[in-house]
């Protein structure tokens, strides 16, 4: 079984919002419907065990320099840039919100400063694209000292080979593992610490 690295984890759902998931989307990403499930199975764990979940939710300004590359899509304050339905942030449960207009939620945002406040040293990560946004987070987490591991049965791209290639890279600095290995490895490390207390 894997030992996780790291004293504090967040999870961190990325882009899991109406102009990416859904036949609507504006740029959808078919097989970011199919991960909903382990999404939600891992928030449920998370809330259940005090791990902090964070939702890193796109939102735009409406001329921004990301459309000169990419289609006009989650223009914050639109119906693309809200999270889907069956993942809707609980506030009630401390869940917290980073909105972003670049790839990686530590681009230009309070992402880092509210990890720090909190004393969390490992990122978790879901959602999409597998080799855009969730690799760009995962590359800025490296470079700001956080441990990382990304699920590879809750994270996707367009097609199987864009998301091989992400969890590939993510995989040279990171650990790369199914939602059912980490939520067992953390149940097993959440034993441990309580044996030590």
């Amino acid at each position: 079984m894997t030992q996780l690295k790291g004293e504090k984890h967040a999870l961190v759902i990325i882009d899991m919002l109406n102009d990416f998931i859904g036949e609507k989307a504006a740029l959808r990403c078919e097989n970011g419907e199919k991960i909903v499930p382990k999404i939600r199975e891992a928030i449920d764990f998370c809330h259940e065990n005090g791990i902090q979940v964070v939702h890193v939710q796109e939102a735009h300004r409406k001329n921004d320099a990301d459309f000169r590359v990419r289609p006009v899509h989650a223009i914050k304050g639109t119906w693309g840039s809200e999270f889907i339905e069956e993942l809707q942030p609980e506030e009630d449960k401390g869940d917290y919100i980073v909105q972003k207009r670049r790839h990686s939620a530590f681009s230009y945002t309070d992402f880092d400063l509210f990890l720090r406040e909190e004393k969390i040293d490992t990122v978790v990560l879901t959602g999409v694209w597998t080799n855009v946004c969730v690799r760009s987070t995962a590359s800025d987490a490296l470079y700001h000292g956080y441990n990382v591991i990304a699920l590879s049965d809750a994270t996707a791209s367009q097609d199987d080979d864009m998301h091989r290639g992400g969890l590939r890279d993510i995989g040279i600095f990171g650990e790369v593992m199914t939602t059912e290995e980490y939520m067992d490895a953390a149940k097993k490390k959440f034993s441990q610490d309580a044996q030590t207390v």
